[in-house]
């Protein structure tokens, strides 16, 4: 693990919280503190902004009608009496830093604000949630060679990576209005499909109903239209991370992709979980990231030390699936596949600099997907199509179902965390994303 320059006392492994709960947390200690947008379950309430800590959301419109803290604290914390994270997100890194130190010093064991601030926690277990931003826009990317690789070969065995693959990071518009949060459910899409050896496309509902592991991107601050994000000028920008599940219907996609990619097989559904991790939550997991010899390197606009030394993050993700059978019989979820995000062949750097380079104008809420995160070993793969090498070779589950593609009533779980490997950093996590296929409205 490098040496990250950008650590400070939230960081801090030997930092404590009142909230007991926190202490050892899974996903929320007191080192992360992520954001959501949440109201309780059934109630009237408004939706506002809360952070994670332990198995509590500190409620931040409570927060400020205290008036504990400075002029701007308070002003970062009345913008977060409103129903999405965008204002805040505006506000710019200086703002966001500030903020998460406050909440962290008044979190910690012994702060003379604990029973102030303990009256404004909200436990998780009664709160619903709503997505954390109003998502203007919503790039999809296509970072591991790996998936590249894995899904070329099906289609392009004796080409599978196209020339200009490994020379820009490729993604496609896709459609934010139906991103949804965790808990998502949604109905099998229907769509033409045409077989191989059939004369003519058919519709109906999509047969080969696929996921795909992913890291969401927020924006945060934006840019102006015709400005350039610098490479080294990101981190500026970027708000935090999320996990993503792009569903994707292979059928439909095999028919409509060419020449200009993806539309029906991907915006009927996608899903991110609710808690955004900031970066600086995720400054102690930063890795440092590098092209193989005999890969081209990058173009001078995608290229740079600090990208070199701290490009990459260390993300461990999962997948699992809870069958209908499994939920009736009272069987747990069982595990897909785990793969990793600093398998990324592009950074998140890289992303947004390619994204803004001809002067694209970025907006705060803005979202970007990783695109699947597959690593070498089939069993870190993020997708279906992957695992079965295109519905070639089922996969067989524990009690004795079998899978190629996904089948009405299943559950997709997404779990993403840092590990703390050394006994030097917290572990930290991103909580879970869940969704639900239906069946399709005929």
């Amino acid at each position: 693990m490098m040496q990250n320059t950008n650590l400070n006392s939230t960081h801090d492994l030997n930092r404590q919280s009142w909230v007991g709960s926190a202490n050892d947390h899974e996903h929320f200690p007191i080192q992360n503190l992520p954001f959501a947008v949440f109201k309780r379950k059934e109630s009237k309430e408004t939706f506002r902004v809360g952070v994670a800590i332990g198995d509590e959301i500190v409620d931040l419109v409570k927060l400020e009608r205290c008036k504990l803290f400075n002029t701007s604290i308070q002003k970062s914390l009345k913008v977060c009496a409103q129903n999405s994270l965008n204002k805040f997100m505006s506000m710019g890194v200086d703002a966001w830093s500030k903020l998460r130190l406050v909440l962290s010093d008044g979190l910690t064991k012994g702060s003379p604000l604990e029973k102030t601030i303990s009256s404004c926690l909200i436990p998780q277990s009664a709160a619903e949630y709503k997505l954390p931003a109003q998502i203007g826009d919503y790039t999809d990317f296509y970072t591991s060679i790996h998936h590249a690789t894995n899904i070329g070969k099906l289609f392009r065995p004796d080409n599978p990576l196209l020339p200009n693959y490994q020379w820009l990071p490729i993604g496609y518009h896709g459609r934010s209005s139906s991103i949804d949060v965790s808990g998502q459910t949604f109905a099998r899409p229907t769509g033409q499909t045409k077989a191989p050896d059939a004369a003519e496309p058919s519709f109906g509902p999509a047969k080969r109903l696929d996921y795909e592991l992913e890291v969401g991107i927020f924006v945060g601050k934006g840019n102006e239209i015709g400005e350039r994000i610098s490479i080294d000028d990101t981190d500026n920008h970027i708000f935090g991370l999320c996990l993503l599940n792009d569903w994707s219907a292979r059928d439909i996609q095999a028919w409509e992709y060419q020449p200009l990619g993806p539309f029906l097989s991907k915006n009927f559904a996608t899903t991110i979980s609710p808690w955004i991790v900031t970066t600086e939550a995720l400054a102690p997991y930063r890795t440092p990231w590098h092209r193989e010899e005999g890969h081209p390197q990058p173009v001078s606009y995608l290229e740079s030390d600090k990208n070199r030394a701290q490009g990459g993050f260390d993300v461990e993700l999962e997948v699992l699936i809870e069958t209908q059978q499994m939920r009736d019989n009272n069987q747990a979820p069982q595990r897909l596949s785990r793969s990793n995000f600093k398998h990324s062949y592009w950074t998140v750097a890289q992303m947004l600099a390619h994204h803004s380079v001809g002067g694209c104008n970025m907006q705060a809420g803005d979202l970007l997907g990783s695109g699947t995160q597959s690593g070498p070993d089939i069993s870190e793969a993020g997708a279906l199509i992957e695992l079965t090498s295109g519905g070639k070779n089922p996969i067989t589950l524990n009690n004795g179902e079998v899978r190629t593609f996904l089948e009405d009533g299943d559950t997709i779980i997404m779990k993403g965390w840092c590990e703390a490997v050394d006994n030097q950093r917290p572990r930290i996590g991103f909580g879970e994303v869940v969704g639900t296929l239906l069946s399709a409205r005929i």
